[in-house]
């Protein structure tokens, strides 16, 4: 039983409390009940906002008296539940907000968010109460994800995830085949575990978890299918332009031409042709790429697309020039032009009498062209880059727009190749929507026999993991809560500015899952 009393000031609400005396409390060594009483002080604690102003309860408890000699306590404070703590000068309900708050908000944001709501504690304080707060207990779980992530810079890190609660367990710095392996002979009991093709992460279940059923996930096994397939697009560039409409016989051939060679004189231009024959030359004799990106100071990737390019021409990317408000006049213009109206002031105060409402800058850059010979730049359609043509190949015919049916049988009628790397998408595509792990076997086989080097190094990969891949296939288990709460990792390190440790960063991730579980379940009050 408490005495209380309140006082309202304009920057603070003091309550003043008091035990009563002669109720007995309980020991905090040995639980004996006593009534004995030594002395009296006065404890200060802070509690929750009210009306907006801060709280402070001083509240006057007992030392008193063990009575139990074999007790290793003389004395002991009463505690008044639901009010007091041992050592803590926070109420219970006010220590759970600021616990809270740091596991969402961390150091800094959770100091902020308290200072709103007029309770002041320093972002250390914050991050101190946050790393007090115990991890929940670990169960082993039946059916675990393990999926990597970027920690930071070229550091990766491992976490693990209960697929059934959809739970993260723990994570740590590091993907290496031993720390996983120990962790689940610590952790007897799992029976499926979800990766990625990953060999790192195949030795580490074999040998931690002999027993448990492995299923490399769909999402992976199809995003690696889908590189092979960009990649084999890319050696094949040439074929690309075939997926445009054709040209109209009314067209001039010699204009293309005439465009390439005033390409060929620009800076850009003379640039490119020169890197193309260095490359060329250099990866003819043999020479490494690494080698000859060294020796011509060139990045390795820059080397790689100079040496699969045919021409210089396909490494010069002249993207597509963007409608604007002068399409409409171009007719116009080149009928003036042809007139014999070269000022493009002139032109400009025309196409306003007219409607335009463009910057006589507009018209300037519009004629150019015209005064080196070119026709007009009109909006064109530039062929589909290899990312472009292995989405259309990847995608569900279902799901292709207009644009893409009319273009991609005219790309695959005109490249062998990718028509037979077409042909075993869809196939590959038929056994995840039909669960059938049944044809794996045979596809395996013509990936290996397509004579495309991207798919028989595949076809080697999958072979290798093949019960794997045929669990991908065939269950119902995924890597998707991985990948989930991975994009909840890299949240969090966002919001500490890639500054957490990876203490810090495991403490986050694991109890803002259950804090959100825990606010999630709680059933929502029914209004009076």
């Amino acid at each position: 039983m408490l005495v209380v009393s309140v006082e309202v000031s304009d920057a603070v609400v003091a309550v003043r409390a008091r035990t009563r005396s002669g109720v007995p409390a309980g020991c905090a060594g040995c639980g004996q009940l006593s009534e004995w009483c030594h002395s009296r002080y006065v404890r200060r604690l802070a509690d929750v906002t009210l009306g907006g102003r801060p709280l402070r309860i001083d509240l006057s408890v007992r030392r008193l008296y063990c009575e139990n000699a074999t007790c290793p306590k003389r004395t002991f404070a009463e505690q008044v539940p639901g009010l007091t703590v041992r050592y803590q000068r926070r109420t219970p309900q006010l220590q759970c907000l600021v616990e809270d708050v740091g596991v969402v908000l961390a150091g800094r944001g959770g100091a902020r968010i308290l200072r709103i709501l007029n309770v002041t504690l320093s972002r250390c304080t914050v991050l101190s109460q946050l790393m007090r707060v115990p991890l929940p207990p670990l169960e082993t779980p039946r059916v675990l994800g393990v999926d990597d992530f970027a920690l930071y810079g070229g550091t990766y890190g491992t976490l693990l995830v209960d697929a059934t609660s959809r739970l993260p367990l723990t994570l740590w710095e590091g993907r290496d085949a031993e720390q996983l392996g120990r962790w689940l002979r610590e952790h007897p009991g799992v029976e499926v575990a979800c990766r990625d093709g990953s060999l790192t992460y195949r030795q580490g279940i074999t040998v931690g978890a002999p027993d448990a059923v492995q299923v490399s996930d769909r999402f992976h096994l199809w995003q690696g299918l889908s590189r092979r397939v960009q990649d084999i697009a890319s050696a094949h560039r040439n074929c690309l332009p075939a997926a445009l409409p054709p040209v109209s016989e009314t067209d001039p051939a010699s204009v293309e031409e005439t465009a390439e060679n005033a390409t060929a004189d620009t800076r850009a231009g003379q640039h490119a042709r020169r890197l193309f024959e260095a490359v060329q030359a250099l990866t003819r004799t043999g020479r490494s790429h690494s080698s000859v990106a060294r020796e011509l100071g060139l990045n390795r990737r820059t080397v790689s697309k100079y040496a699969r390019a045919g021409t210089w021409q396909e490494v010069m990317r002249r993207p597509p020039r963007k409608p604007s408000t002068l399409d409409p006049y171009l007719d116009y213009l080149q009928q003036r032009w042809d007139e014999g109206q070269y000022s493009a002031k002139i032109l400009h105060e025309e196409l306003q009498s007219k409607g335009y409402l463009g910057h006589y800058q507009r018209v300037k850059m519009a004629v150019a062209p015209l005064r080196r010979g070119l026709p007009l730049d009109e909006p064109r359609e530039r062929p589909p880059s290899p990312r472009e043509t292995a989405r259309w190949i990847t995608t569900h015919p279902h799901r292709h727009s207009p644009h893409i049916n009319d273009r991609l049988p005219r790309l695959l009628d005109h490249c062998p190749e990718l028509r037979t790397t077409h042909h075993l998408v869809r196939r590959f595509a038929a056994m995840l929507d039909n669960h059938d792990a049944t044809p794996l076997p045979d596809w395996l086989d013509d990936l290996a026999n397509s004579g495309l080097a991207p798919l028989a190094g595949l076809a080697g990969a999958l072979r290798e993991d093949r019960h794997a891949v045929a669990q991908g296939i065939t269950t119902l288990y995924n890597s998707g809560v991985n990948e989930g709460r991975i994009t909840d990792v890299k949240l969090q390190k966002r919001l500490m500015a890639g500054r957490a440790g990876v203490s810090l960063l495991r403490h986050r991730v694991v109890l803002i899952a259950h804090l959100r579980r825990r606010y999630t379940d709680r059933p929502a009050v029914s209004p009076r």
